[in-house]
């Protein structure tokens, strides 16, 4: 068994689109027209065959109190590794993203969380 995608629910799937290419750099690899919605799925330009992010939306009646809960609590819905913390902090920062926890030495990792516009805190770590 090994992980091939895993889901951020966005409020706007074009704005988590934009977000997710523009601001932290990944690349669109699937967009399929599905009704109202799209299946839509991003990956790291690094591994363009590796782990899947699905771009899906929030539309669940439980996704949105979901999203407030973990936001409301400081818990990022999902982590993603780089190279160092303190560059991407700065770069990020300089394109208006809006962080939460500036960069911290948590031991074996330097760790960082922001806010992905789309209602959900995102994590990013490196190790130390």
């Amino acid at each position: 068994m090994k992980i091939t995608m895993m889901s951020v629910m966005v409020d706007d799937q074009d704005k988590g689109l934009a977000f997710y290419t523009d601001v932290l750099g990944f690349v669109k690899k699937t967009e399929i027209p599905m009704g109202e919605f799209r299946w839509l799925t991003v990956v790291s330009p690094e591994q363009p065959d590796g782990t899947e992010l699905v771009i899906e939306p929030d539309a669940h009646p439980a996704a949105k109190p979901w999203k407030a809960a973990l936001v409301a609590d400081g818990i990022p819905v999902v982590v993603f590794e780089v190279g160092d913390v303190h560059k991407e902090f700065e770069r990020l920062k300089g394109l208006g993203v809006r962080f939460t926890q500036e960069p911290a030495d948590m031991g074996p990792v330097t760790t960082a969380v922001f806010d992905d516009t789309c209602g959900n805190l995102i994590q990013i770590h490196a190790p130390n």
